[in-house]
């Protein structure tokens, strides 16, 4: 009776599975979309290709953190204000990395190299006489409503009018900066959840040598210093006294930085740092270990001069003269599989090296690993990255990025050393501390929350796309750009690559990674819709969808990217060959009926009303089986007696 009652019940139960299959298949689909790019053959830029590949690019978002990360993260929110700031461009490309700042009322954008042994933060005046084609307008004080200059008095070198004060910065390279002080607003990004505050900066008149050439605009000054920007916010008491920088890797250029205090994590190792030895950022450098051996060196060897300073704005590494030749004769011992070569330019003797490959990955099998060690025991872990550089004229040949500083007992450590490493200079606690991790997806790691406000009303409207031609132009009139107009779903945009689609392909990550960081947005967020080739060129369309698990993009955040993509604010590594921006648009959400929007509640409902339904099945079939008593009918069966044996 129960196989026949399940026989019953056999097209019930199979609709349910039915039913339930086509819920989760399309709940699927729609998440999907936050973890995979949909990919078309590059044949056809239709959307209803059908010749279609689905490639994991980036991982899904997780919407729950344990308990002691929301309680981690809960402690960081009732520490001071702290600035959030993407950085850009590429170490060893650009020769630095640099960060975005807005000053003035209307805010005017510059392009600045975060520097550590820089004490000022100056750009481009517009009364310069001497300056060069930088990334963005010279600053006009005359249109900031809040900008002032900073009157000559007894703290300050005047001018020869003894009117206003002024700076002047010589660099070692032999370039140099001067100009007048002044003071205005400074923003720091929509990744801030600081306020703009008032700040002094150099409005310069004069530069010359790499500055004067230099793609970037001017120099964010962030060393010991009265000017310093870190020193002039820690005075206003809006930031705890520490920030840190985090540079991405060989694979990845960019990072982040933090203005303010974090909370380290627990593998962190510290240095101490003395301010009173010098106003540079120095560490405590004892030994240099090369695949486990420590160089036969005096201790005293990385303690000359200023001893041994972090600089960011310096591009690679430099050892004292013993220092250096120890270093490379220890390396060279442990490369048997490699061939010595010349480097990429004759006029430098750079120590290059071919048959590596060319996946950094794999570089640990070829090149030993390197420890520095501090005075208090503690080591910092190297990687190839941190002492290498990709030589330009040969794949998958790499070159030494560490060389010997002259006569001079310095130790300079660059920004190769630190690439993927968050550093924190812990200036309240006189201490920097040095974390080994990614730093292309820092927040993630540091569980810090990207729900950043929007800019500063005004920002950037100092340029404008009136003047673009058509093919450039927004699609929609400017009317579907102002706030509460609609609903956006997604900002979209085609970029024209001169690059072949079989190289750009296996690329189409690290591509996503800088269109993020241009923009100011979380990777997770750029997604590749369709591609198309025509000759060598390539033609991508990109989305850009809402941060986290929200159906709308805030109308701010959409103007602000849509700015960018008029302006053609794009900085893309050479290796992407020539590219630009063909056409953009802003997109509503997907249209979706409510139960496909609350997916999970109905399965769950299904489930539950599924398993409610066949417990009760069950139930009343072992209730209806223990009622039952069988029946037989009397002579419906023989029974046979047996004779009782006699007894023996």
């Amino acid at each position: 009776m129960a196989r026949a009652l399940l026989t019953h019940n056999l097209p019930i139960l199979i609709s349910f599975i039915f039913l339930l299959f086509i819920v989760v298949s399309s709940g699927i689909s729609d998440v999907s979309n936050e973890s995979f790019v949909f990919l078309p053959s590059p044949n056809s830029i239709n959307d209803g290709d059908r010749s279609t590949m689905f490639l994991p690019l980036f991982p899904p978002k997780e919407t729950s953190r344990p308990r002691d990360e929301q309680l981690s993260r809960r402690h960081l929110q009732k520490s001071p204000s702290s600035a959030r700031m993407p950085l850009h461009d590429d170490l060893l490309l650009n020769g630095y990395y640099s960060t975005r700042l807005w000053i003035g009322t209307p805010p005017q954008r510059f392009a600045l190299i975060v520097d550590t042994g820089s004490t000022v933060t100056y750009v481009p005046c517009s009364t310069c006489e001497q300056c060069g084609n930088h990334q963005d307008p010279k600053f006009q004080p005359e249109m900031s409503s809040t900008y002032r200059p900073v009157k000559c008095n007894i703290n300050c070198t005047c001018d020869n009018e003894r009117e206003q004060c002024i700076y002047e910065r010589q660099y070692a390279e032999m370039s140099s900066s001067s100009g007048v002080l002044g003071e205005d607003i400074v923003s720091f990004g929509n990744q801030s959840e600081l306020a703009p505050e008032r700040a002094v900066f150099g409005c310069e008149n004069l530069e010359n040598g790499d500055l004067y050439s230099q793609h970037a605009d001017g120099i964010m000054g962030l060393g010991r210093g009265d000017l310093s920007i870190v020193d002039q916010l820690v005075e206003k008491h809006v930031i705890s006294d520490s920030f840190s920088l985090c540079y991405g890797g060989m694979d990845f250029g960019g990072g982040a930085m933090v203005l303010g205090g974090i909370k380290p994590p627990s593998e962190m190792v510290f240095s101490h740092s003395d301010p009173v030895r010098s106003p540079y950022y120095n560490i405590e450098l004892k030994e240099i270990h090369v695949a486990g051996k420590a160089l036969n060196l005096n201790p005293q060897t990385f303690d000359g001069k200023h001893g041994t300073v972090l600089d960011s704005g310096t591009t690679y590494a430099y050892l004292p003269e013993a220092a250096f030749v120890a270093f490379k004769s220890a390396v060279m011992k442990e490369l048997h599989s490699l061939r010595v070569i010349e480097g990429p330019d004759p006029n430098y003797k750079d120590i290059c090296f071919s048959g590596a490959g060319s996946d950094i990955s794999e570089l640990s099998k070829s090149f030993p690993p390197i420890d520095m060690v501090f005075s208090n025991g503690k080591k910092l872990s190297l990687t190839p990255e941190n002492y290498l550089f990709r030589h330009s004229k040969v794949r998958g040949a790499y070159c030494l990025g560490i060389f010997q500083n002259g006569k001079d007992p310095t130790t300079l450590l660059g920004g190769i050393v630190v690439r993927n490493t968050l550093v924190t200079y812990d200036r309240e606690n006189e201490r920097i501390g040095f974390w080994k991790t990614n730093c292309s997806e820092i927040w993630d790691r540091l569980n810090l929350s990207p729900s950043p406000p929007p800019l500063p009303s005004g920002l950037d409207n100092t340029n404008s796309s009136a003047n673009l031609t058509p093919a450039l132009a927004p699609s929609l009139p400017p009317e579907h750009y102002a706030p509460g107009k609609i609903k956006i779903g997604f900002v979209s945009f085609y970029m024209s690559l001169s690059v072949d689609y079989s190289e750009l392909k296996p690329r189409v990550p690290e591509l996503a990674h800088f269109i993020a960081q241009e923009l100011e947005v979380n990777v997770s967020q750029v997604h590749l819709m369709n591609f198309s080739t025509e000759g060598n060129d390539s033609l991508i369309r990109w989305a850009i969808f809402p941060a986290g698990s929200s159906n709308y993009m805030p109308n701010a955040t959409a103007t602000e990217i849509i700015n960018r993509l008029a302006e053609n604010r794009f900085h893309l590594p050479d290796t992407f060959g020539s590219y630009k921006l063909v056409k953009w648009d802003i997109e509503p959400p997907p249209k979706r009926i409510r139960w496909q929007q609350n997916y999970l509640v109905v399965v769950v409902a299904l489930l539950v009303v599924l398993i409610i339904g066949l417990s009760a099945s069950m139930g009343w079939l072992i209730w209806r089986r223990r009622q039952e008593t069988p029946y037989i009918p009397v002579g419906s069966v023989e029974t046979h007696e047996k004779e009782l044996q006699p007894l023996n």
